[in-house]
C-alpha cells in the first residue's frame, strides 16, 4: 500500500501524514512542488520522533509518480469519487492519491486515476481534514487487504460492535 500527497501545502498536515505512515510502516510519497519548502531539516521538524525522513519519496511531477507505480492502481481519494471507500474493493498494492488541501484534486489527478473513491459523510458536510481522510481510507484499504500490523488487528478486535 502507498500514501501520496499531489503537491501539499499544508506542513502540518504534511507532518502529520509521516507520523501516520511511520505508524503503518510505510513510505510516504509527495509529488511535488510543496506549497512549502521540503528540505531535509523542515522534514525532520515534520517528522519529529515519528519516521525517519529517508521515508519519504519524492516525485518530480506526476508523470513521475506515475512510472513509479510499477503496475499498481492509482486510487484517487476526492469527494467526487464514484464509490464509498467501504464498498470499494481495495488491493495490497494500491496507491492512495490525494490533492491539495487547498484546492482538492485537480483535473490532472482525476484523468489519472483508476479509480475514484470517497468516504461517505453526513448530508451537507463538505470534506475532512487531508490526513483526517489518509487516516479512515488507509485503515479501510489495509483491513480489507490484511495489511494491518497486528497489534492493530488486536485492538480492533476487541473494540464492541
Amino acid at each position: 500500500m502507498r500514501l501520496i500527497l499531489f503537491q501539499p501545502d499544508q506542513p502540518g498536515n504534511f507532518g502529520a501524514a509521516i507520523r501516520l505512515c511511520a505508524c503503518f510502516g510505510l513510505s510516504l510519497e509527495v509529488v511535488l512542488p510543496c506549497g512549502f519548502p521540503l528540505t531535509a531539516k523542515a522534514a525532520r521538524r515534520a517528522a519529529m520522533d515519528y519516521g525517519h525522513t529517508g521515508d519519504i519519496i519524492r516525485h518530480a511531477n506526476l508523470n513521475a509518480a506515475m512510472k513509479s507505480l510499477g503496475g499498481a492502481r492509482l486510487i484517487l481519494l476526492t469527494t467526487q469519487g464514484a464509490q464509498d471507500i467501504n464498498s470499494f474493493e481495495f488491493c495490497a498494492n494500491d496507491a492512495l492519491i490525494f490533492g491539495r488541501e487547498s484546492e482538492g484534486a485537480p483535473d490532472l489527478l482525476h484523468g489519472a486515476a483508476d479509480a475514484r473513491v470517497r468516504i461517505p459523510m453526513s448530508g451537507g458536510a463538505r470534506s475532512l481534514n487531508l490526513v483526517n481522510s489518509a487516516s479512515i481510507t488507509l485503515f479501510e484499504a489495509l483491513r480489507q487487504t490484511g495489511g494491518l500490523p497486528v497489534e492493530a488487528l488486536r485492538q480492533t478486535a476487541s473494540l464492541p460492535g
